[in-house]
């Protein structure tokens, strides 16, 4: 994983942590596409939230989060990963 792609989950997942107390009452269980810290929209499934990010960001520089109050590694395939 490149240096880009890591900094770019761990800025997100930062971002996402901040906001969780008010995000848990709307969104638990969802997931959330996210890119340069800021949530960008909310899914009900980790698929339709990656398909998203792949279709709208060729850079590969997003993550896809669970709205979850306990940390949730959802794998590789979930943090900015670029197909190419």
């Amino acid at each position: 994983m490149s240096e880009a792609k890591r900094k770019e989950i761990d800025r997100n997942f930062a971002a996402l942590t901040a906001q969780i107390d008010t995000l848990l009452p709307l969104h638990v269980g969802q997931y959330a596409l996210m890119r340069n810290g800021e949530i960008i929209e909310f899914y009900t499934s980790w698929e339709d939230a990656y398909k998203t990010g792949v279709r709208f960001y060729e850079d590969g520089l997003f993550s896809v989060q669970k709205v979850t109050n306990r940390p949730v590694d959802l794998g590789y395939f979930s943090h900015a990963v670029h197909f190419g």
